[in-house]
């Protein structure tokens, strides 16, 4: 499944794949499969996002 809302709010802050990935300490490819839903984080690096984006783990990784 997509990660629309990590994408979303990845672009309310203004920053690309690669900016968020050096900020969290992964590869712009890692953000990228995150985003298309081929690739599942572990929860240190969903900690990490979150806390680049202003986001909770609810946020942006809780499905509905």
């Amino acid at each position: 499944m997509k990660n629309l809302r990590l994408k979303s709010a990845r672009a309310a802050k203004d920053l690309s794949q690669g900016e968020l990935a050096a900020a969290v300490g992964v590869t712009r490819q890692t953000i990228g499969m995150i985003e298309a839903g081929d690739y599942n984080p572990s929860l240190k690096l969903c900690i990490l996002i979150c806390r680049a984006l202003d986001k909770t783990l609810d946020e942006l990784f809780w499905e509905e």
